[in-house]
């Protein structure tokens, strides 16, 4: 006799949630109450004005349920999975891509930084700081002339005696203006070097990037460092070379796997409830053929990529994701993510550019989410190469 088969979830049409485990759903149950709470009511506002007048206020209560440096253990740090961590990360996004990524530069930049290659005394001085959110970090690599080619950076660093003084600049830096430790990375005559730096230290400024149309509930800024002088103890002793910042970027871009997929369940979740009480012809438009096709084409893609970040996760946590595995997560769920908003924009109809709805915020944002830590086509070259055996970058 065949047991008998569950309801159809449209929630969870490929049943997922059936791989998670009781603490797995608790935790992301905590982030998406926090965020229903704290965020839902105010980012349409936030965004509107292209501010996060409350960040501070946000890093704390964030540190509060354990979400910077989720991943990380000891020094306060939650030590939870990373399949934990990515639906935080998703839960954080179908907010707003501006919270993710100040949770993403936090712990997976950042605090991520100092746990792998810092020193014992860089750790104690900062992380539990960091992961109570007491204090806010920020990770200096992309310049104003070097995104994708960060081994052509030009902020350098020069050792003066006992100490290290730094001059450059950084660009597009999350949290910027507001972090209370900068992790730069600059060239030095041994090679790539990180340095982590107080951001009250001498020749250090970060003014925030304004007039932009995507995370504009994020702060954005820029980072000059003129004459910055550091004692030896700043460097980061663990590495040299462009493994430290690439690693670093490889754990973050999981995180966007998830996130990519929050703002598209938002924007697909807002399309479906649309569809079902919009009239025209005399009929819900979620009766309409074309309008059921558009629906089934997201849904399939959003729980692929939910299923693929969750892959993705088991596979971090078993010690045997490649970086070419998450180029391969980060290429195609931020590109379908970006397909669901505007398909659910064309089913909203002009009210999809309303920013009553979340939609044509989350396609502006992943606008961003598309070419940050890793554009489409640098992501397609990683592919590449791995596929074919042969470096088309030079």
């Amino acid at each position: 006799m065949s047991a008998k088969l569950p309801p159809f979830d449209a929630a969870d049409p490929l049943g997922i949630d059936d791989l998670l485990d009781p603490e797995d759903l608790a935790i992301r149950d905590t982030v998406r109450g926090w965020a229903a709470d704290r965020v839902l009511p105010y980012v349409a506002d936030w965004y509107e004005k292209g501010e996060l007048p409350q960040i501070r206020e946000l890093a704390r209560e964030l540190g509060g349920i354990g979400a910077l440096g989720m991943s990380l253990t000891g020094y306060g740090c939650a030590g939870a999975s990373a399949v934990q961590y990515g639906l935080a990360c998703l839960e954080l996004e179908a907010a707003d891509s501006g919270i993710r990524s100040l949770v993403s530069v936090q712990g997976s930049l950042a605090m991520y930084a100092i746990h792998r290659f810092g020193s014992e005394e860089q750790k104690q001085e900062w992380l539990p700081r960091m992961a109570a959110g007491e204090v806010i970090g920020c990770f200096g690599l992309t310049e104003p002339d070097h995104g994708s080619d960060p081994a052509s950076m030009r902020t350098h660093a020069k050792r003066d005696g006992e100490d290290w003084v730094l001059n450059g600049r950084k660009m597009w830096i999350t949290n910027g203006s507001v972090a209370g430790v900068a992790v730069v990375w600059a060239q030095t005559e041994e090679g790539i070097r990180g340095f982590v730096v107080p951001t009250d230290t001498p020749g250090f400024s970060a003014p925030e990037i304004k007039h932009k149309w995507s995370l504009r509930a994020s702060v954005t800024s820029e980072l000059v460092l003129d004459d910055v002088r550091l004692p030896a103890s700043a460097a980061l002793p663990e590495v040299i070379g462009l493994r430290g910042p690439l690693s670093c970027l490889s754990h973050a871009r999981y995180g966007i796997v998830w996130g990519a997929m929050g703002a598209a369940r938002s924007s697909f979740e807002s399309a479906v409830e649309y569809a079902k009480t919009r009239e025209q012809f005399g009929r819900p438009i979620g009766g309409f053929q074309l309008t059921q096709a558009k629906l089934a084409d997201m849904a399939v893609e959003l729980h692929k990529g939910i299923l693929l970040a969750h892959h993705l996760g088991r596979r971090m946590d078993a010690g045997r994701l490649r970086p070419e595995q998450v180029s391969f997560g980060k290429l195609n769920n931020v590109r379908e993510a970006i397909e669901i908003c505007r398909t659910a924009r064309t089913i909203l109809g002009a009210n999809g550019i309303s920013l009553e709805y979340p939609v044509m915020r989350h396609a502006t944002n992943l606008e961003s989410v598309l070419t940050y830590e890793g554009t489409v086509e640098m992501h397609q070259l990683v592919l590449g190469k791995a596929l074919t055996g042969l470096d088309a970058f030079r």
